[in-house]
């Protein structure tokens, strides 16, 4: 019998092997994309700051950049959260070959779980990351996760934006950008956001604070 917290495709042996061949392929295919990109760094002394201050920092991002963001910030030790559905499964094993660690769980299942579990990360030293709009939009509307997060530990949100000279843009609700084959990649990393306390109304305010914040990084390399 399958338990609450055992989604039921994990019963499907097929299913299971199915993650396991898609990730299979996934990662080398990822990693040698990855290999021919070239990268440009603004905002970096955000980040060394952050680093430097000892508190490990909460990435956040648009979901439509995953591709870019999980090769350039790779072999960090970030923890991120992954859906604990099928796609789940096997995005969590191709990061997890990028030396991601990964909180399951999503907004409509577990996600209460995966902030404690983010916040446990958070508390042993481990960096952690959130796409804003994920899993499933609407695009560019920040959800409330990282601000609760970034209230709830004292923790600094790091927004950052990625943009791709030369890309395909999928027909998804993300509108997901592939960088294409020798792309120079942008990367523009924002100030560090800290949130004091876990109000509704600071964590609303915070929320839209970060979502202008990533609309400027992103005007910053148009």
């Amino acid at each position: 019998m399958t338990s609450d917290r055992t989604p039921p495709w994990r019963e499907s042996r097929w299913k299971r092997a199915q993650a396991a061949a898609i990730s299979t392929v996934g990662w080398p295919a990822m990693e040698a994309l990855g290999g021919t990109y070239a990268w440009r760094v603004l905002g970096q002394r955000y980040l060394d700051a952050v680093t430097a201050s000892g508190l490990a920092p909460i990435h956040a991002f648009w979901h439509g950049r995953v591709l870019a963001a999980t090769l350039f910030f790779r072999d960090r030790g970030i923890v991120v959260i992954t859906s604990e559905n099928f796609d789940g499964e096997w995005i969590a094993r191709i990061i997890g070959k990028f030396g991601y660690g990964t909180a399951r769980g999503s907004s409509s299942r577990g996600g209460v779980r995966a902030l404690v579990g983010l916040r446990r990360e958070l508390k042993e030293g481990r960096p952690v990351a959130f796409t804003l709009d994920g899993p499933r939009g609407p695009a560019r509307t920040a959800q409330p996760g990282a601000v609760w997060l970034a209230g709830a530990t004292g923790h600094p949100i790091l927004p950052f934006h990625i943009e791709a000279d030369r890309a395909w843009t999928a027909k998804s609700w993300d509108k997901h950008q592939v960088p294409k084959p020798g792309a120079t990649i942008s990367v523009a990393i924002g100030e560090p956001i800290y949130v004091e306390g876990t109000d509704d109304e600071v964590v609303e305010t915070a929320r839209v604070d970060l979502e202008a914040r990533l609309r400027a990084l992103e005007a910053s390399l148009k």
